[in-house]
């Protein structure tokens, strides 16, 4: 399936998007502040952004310095980390992923500009920017729609597992949107949920899987948090272990043993924030580049892990798929 992007003002042009890479002031280097609530720098989609920046102008080394913090999934960390990125005077900042993330670098810095990644909200219904065409202020960026597609991906696993009755949902503090759609999703399609919400970190992910376990749920649906982001690869884990089939919010979940994922593109999505990021630092302002949306998700299912839980894929959700991990 091909990836598109909506530009909810209009195109490319519209947008301001370089079609090459634009010239830089000569000889400044450019001090990017990065705060991350648990993606290390080696994420396929983090190195997606990099690599797209230099395509347009700006990498390390030569005009621009990386000050990167990471949370590891603390959120309390993230006040701290901050500040410290703001002593740093930088030029611009990242706040990708929750929006926990963002909140710490907007009470930490002053007028410098924000660009998101928005994993796990909606910045206009959150408050953070006027609306998506003209944001206004100093953030913009990209916003996944993670909680419109949450409940799709709860109709996905009916249709995986036909005679699944009960769902294991992972929630914390981050997903409360998502989790409101859900639950409605669930009473549509007759599905009984066993919610196993994180109040703070660390998340005991052992505990959520024991109580899973004892509740007889059928599969399990981890909401889309950033929060969860240093244990995609204990989730999955988990989730085999027990024999629980699951559904993520993205294809590296299903790469890293998941079931199956069904959501946005993280390393185009990323990419589209750098191209971002190049307009501010040639001079946009961010309070007129809209926020853009992805407007085509993808599928991505694990025959692997089908075969290890003994479950046999709908040759239709197979064919739909964008891709097959075999």
């Amino acid at each position: 399936m091909r990836r598109r992007w909506l530009l909810v003002a209009g195109g490319a042009a519209a947008l301001g998007l370089p079609l090459r890479p634009a010239a830089q002031q000569a000889g400044r280097v450019y001090r990017l502040g990065w705060l991350s609530t648990g993606a290390s720098r080696s994420e396929s989609y983090n190195v997606a952004f990099f690599e797209r920046l230099r395509e347009l102008g700006f990498s390390e080394g030569r005009n621009l310095v990386v000050e990167h913090r990471s949370a590891d999934g603390q959120a309390d960390r993230l006040p701290e980390l901050a500040r410290q990125l703001a002593r740093l005077n930088c030029d611009i900042y990242m706040a990708p992923g929750s929006e926990v993330a963002l909140v710490a670098m907007k009470h930490a810095t002053r007028d410098e500009p924000i660009i998101i990644a928005a994993n796990d909200y909606d910045p206009v219904a959150t408050g953070h920017v006027a609306s998506l065409a003209r944001p206004g202020g100093r953030i913009t960026g990209v916003y996944q729609l993670q909680e419109e597609i949450s409940a799709k991906r709860l109709e996905l696993i009916k249709e995986l597992l036909p005679k699944a009755r009960k769902i294991g949902v992972l929630a914390d503090t981050a997903t409360l949107r998502q989790l409101v759609l859900v639950r409605d999703a669930a009473r549509t399609l007759g599905l009984e949920l066993l919610v196993h919400e994180f109040k703070a970190a660390p998340y005991d992910y052992d505990a959520a899987f024991a109580a899973f376990v004892r509740g007889k749920v059928n599969a399990v649906l981890p909401l889309g948090s950033g929060l969860f982001v240093p244990a995609r690869r204990r989730i999955p884990e988990l989730a085999l272990q027990h024999r629980l089939p699951g559904m993520f919010n993205n294809a590296l979940w299903a790469e890293a043993g998941g079931l199956a994922s069904y959501g946005v593109d993280f390393p185009a999505a990323y990419r589209r924030a750098a191209d971002m990021m190049a307009q501010v630092l040639n001079g946009a302002r961010p309070a007129s580049l809209p926020v853009q949306q992805a407007t085509v998700i993808e599928m991505v299912v694990n025959l692997r892990t089908a075969r290890a839980l003994g479950v046999v894929l709908p040759q239709g959700i197979v064919l739909r798929a964008n891709r097959v991990i075999e």
